[in-house]
Order: C-alpha cells, then sequence, then structure tokens
C-alpha cells in the first residue's frame, strides 16, 4: 500500500497502543437475531475493518460518534500530528496505478457492486458530481454512494491540474454507469459556469438513462449523512415533489439581480449596469445551489420556453445557483414545484438536500438564536468544515448529505462517517 511504503508502520502501532482498538458501531446498531451467521458469510466482506490498510483506524469511531469527550480530544490531537498528516496524503497517482485493474480496484476499495435490495433497485437515482480538486475527496464520495443502478455525471473544472483530471477519469472508467461529462467548462465561483456545470450533466444524464427516479448534485466535499436505502425512503415519502431552498430574497442579495456581473480576470465583477426585469414577471426566490428533484424537473429545466428564457436572463447576475433552481420551483407547471405565495418558503434547514453549518449561525447549545452548534473543525469562507466533534450532530439531522469535509485535513471525520454508513447499509439486510 503506499502509505506503507512511507515507513510509519512504528507510528501506526504507537497511536494503536494509544487509542485502543475498534470495532466499529456494533454498539449504535446492533444486528438482529439469529441471522449474524448469514451476515457474515454474504456481506461482511463489505465492511470496513481494522484488518484494512487505513491511517485513521486507530480512532475510537464508536465513541466519537456517541460525543465521548476523551475520544473526541484523541481524535484531534491526531489530526494535528505531523506524522499523521504525511501518512493520509494520497497521491493522485495512487488512483492512476489502482484503476489499471478495475476489478482489483472495485474489491480493494470495498464497493457495493450490487443492488442491496429490491426497493433501491427500483428507485434508481441520478447524479451530478462537480469537482475541481482533492481527488480522496472525491473518490470517497463516490465509494459512499456508489449503487450499480444508480447512475453518476461528473464534471472536472476545466482549469484543474492534469493529475486531478487523469486520476477521476480512471476512476470513473471503473464502472459502467459513472462518466465524465461530455463538455466541460471552467469554472468561476460565483459565476455562471457553475450553474453550467450542472446543466451540463443534467442534459447527459437525462439523455443517457430513461429510468431514475430524482436528481441530486454534489460537489467534492460533500459526504452522505444516510444509506442509499435511507435516501431512496426520504425521496419516496416526498410523493413526486422537490426539496430545496426556496425562500423570499433578503434585501442584502438583491443587488446580486438587479445588476449586471460580468467574468474580468476570472472573478466576476460588476459592470455598473442595471439588469432588466426577470422575464414573465418571475419572483426571483432565494435558495442553494443544492437541489433533490424529480426527473420532471429537470426535463422543464432542459426544454420549458420559460425556464430558457429565466437562464439566458441568469446569465450576467452574481451567484446565480443561489437563485435559479429556487426560483424555477416556485414556477407554476414545473413538475414538484409549490406555489410562489410566501406560506410556501422553505429554508434550507427545513429542505433535505443539504446541511451547511454557517458561521454567523452557529452558537452555544444553549442559545436560542444560533441554527446549530459550533463548528468543530476550521471554517472556510464561513463554511464549517466538519471535524470528528461535529458527527455526533450530524447523523441526527434529516439531510441527506453534508457540505464541507476534508479528507485532507480532518480524515478522521470522513472515516468515521462512512464506516458508520457502511455498516448501516449492510445491517438493513438482515
Amino acid at each position: 500500500m503506499w502509505f506503507l511504503k512511507r515507513g510509519c508502520w512504528l507510528q501506526l502501532f504507537k497511536f494503536s497502543a494509544v487509542l485502543g482498538s475498534l470495532w466499529m458501531l456494533s454498539l449504535l446498531i446492533p444486528l438482529k437475531r439469529g441471522r449474524r451467521t448469514a451476515y457474515i458469510l454474504r456481506y461482511q466482506w463489505q465492511e470496513y475493518t481494522n484488518i484494512d490498510e487505513s491511517p485513521e483506524k486507530v480512532c475510537n469511531c464508536s465513541a466519537i460518534l456517541q460525543g465521548e469527550k476523551e475520544a473526541l480530544l484523541q481524535a484531534k490531537l491526531l489530526t494535528i500530528t505531523n506524522n499523521f498528516q504525511k501518512v493520509i496524503q494520497i497521491p493522485n497517482e495512487y488512483y492512476i496505478n489502482a484503476t489499471q485493474d478495475c476489478r482489483k480496484f472495485q474489491k480493494s476499495r470495498k464497493y457495493i457492486t450490487f443492488p442491496l435490495s429490491k426497493e433501491e433497485e427500483d428507485f434508481p437515482l441520478a447524479y451530478s458530481m462537480v469537482v475541481h480538486h482533492k481527488v480522496q475527496n472525491f473518490e470517497r464520495l463516490l465509494r459512499a454512494i456508489y449503487t450499480p443502478q444508480n447512475i453518476y455525471c461528473v464534471h472536472v473544472d476545466k482549469k484543474a491540474p492534469a493529475s486531478v483530471f487523469i486520476a477521476i477519469n480512471a476512476i470513473t472508467s471503473c464502472f459502467p454507469n459513472v462518466f465524465m461529462v461530455s463538455k466541460t467548462v471552467d469554472v468561476v465561483y460565483a459565476g455562471w459556469t457553475r450553474v453550467q456545470a450542472d446543466l451540463n450533466c443534467m442534459a447527459d444524464l437525462y439523455n443517457t438513462s430513461t429510468t431514475w427516479k430524482y436528481f441530486i448534485n454534489l460537489c467534492g466535499q460533500d459526504f452522505p449523512l444516510k444509506t442509499n436505502l435511507e435516501i431512496v425512503q426520504a425521496l419516496r415519502s416526498l410523493k413526486g415533489g422537490n426539496s430545496l431552498e426556496s425562500e423570499e430574497m433578503p434585501q442584502g442579495k438583491k443587488k446580486r439581480v438587479m445588476n449586471v456581473y460580468q467574468v474580468v480576470d476570472g472573478q466576476i465583477q460588476p459592470i455598473g449596469k442595471t439588469k432588466d426585469p426577470a422575464p414573465f414577471n418571475l419572483p426571483i426566490l432565494s435558495g442553494n445551489a443544492y437541489i433533490v428533484v424529480n426527473r420532471g424537473y429537470i426535463r422543464s429545466v432542459l426544454e420549458d420556453k420559460r425556464i430558457q428564457a429565466l437562464i439566458e436572463w441568469a446569465k450576467d447576475t452574481y451567484s446565480p445557483d443561489e437563485f435559479l433552481w429556487a426560483t424555477i420551483q416556485r414556477m407554476p407547471g414545473v413538475p414538484g414545484s409549490t406555489w410562489p405565495n410566501p406560506k410556501f418558503d422553505m429554508t434550507d434547514i427545513n429542505a433535505i438536500a443539504r446541511i451547511v453549518k454557517w458561521q454567523w449561525h452557529e452558537g452555544s447549545e444553549d442559545s436560542l438564536q444560533a441554527a446549530y452548534p459550533e463548528c468543530k473543525g476550521h471554517h472556510v469562507r464561513s463554511i464549517c468544515v466538519y471535524g470528528a466533534g461535529d458527527l455526533q450532530w450530524l447523523i441526527e439531522q434529516h439531510h441527506l448529505f453534508a457540505n464541507k469535509f476534508d479528507a485532507d485535513r480532518d480524515p478522521i471525520a470522513v472515516y468515521c462517517l462512512e464506516k458508520y454508513l457502511r455498516h448501516k447499509a449492510l445491517t438493513e439486510l438482515v
């Protein structure tokens, strides 16, 4: 293995002696009585265990997920240890080399290559995954959400380093239902091309398969909070509806849709010109880039003339991904939409698409003004990048996904969450 070649066995042994061994999550999700033997024979090889060569395995994930202070402190100390930071870094070349033998790659990485239930098999999903760096994050996300009945479109930023593109292309080539988008764009933060990346994947997904039921878009630093079965069940409960943030535009954001913006030297800037009103007098709603919508919604995005006019109008606005999907969701006639009346407004907390901890909405546990507890990781552009201390709170949420995670900075949060979800997915079968 790549990290064993770096002479880190002794360091890992020391960590293991200090933190103790792990038998993951049997306390949290006990197996049903009378079925353990069948489970072991058929599914246990898909579990993530201490036998797997992972530098994070020295952590007590069961204790971390239960919020035990000593385990959280040990995990925090481990993540700032120089030797640990060295062994967790996976170079892009690892994925390029490992995928030379796809069958071996799938097996060694323990991808689930068969439907785990008839319910899941009969309810395939379509994913758009927009990525620009951190191949390790992408691969662990793909592994966490991968099933053979789903379909996945991957967009790699046109300006991403060549090694990122080559590595991700190598990974996707190992799966018949995972593909690179047919047309890539140079994604600019808060610019139109962020929307265009998803639009390109929407078109490819819609034209490639006629069976999928719901569309979910992700970025490379997302991670699921639910198993595929739980996601399917949550989407079934929507009864054809969509779930995404869509509410009245805050006063401070209105300038984003009232003024003309252009990309100058890779950054989006106002040019001192006022925009015309939105077409068809559409009320512009506020939302975010990430959505859970049915197939009919995607068909409307690609074919509805009203939406096509709205798309053209939105191309010179600021951060159009934070209002476009929300506005479409409130347009009469769009499948799964809701009426534009404010009584139908939905916040990101109430939607199931994504949970994000914004720094200005965090607070202490006894604060009545805070939307969620303080970040236990660190912040990037006012967004919490989750640490191990956030996991207990995260797995209690109703959202399907959470943002952001960084396996390069705090891999323990990703490791314990993926281990929890895999164990849960397999024990749902018995």
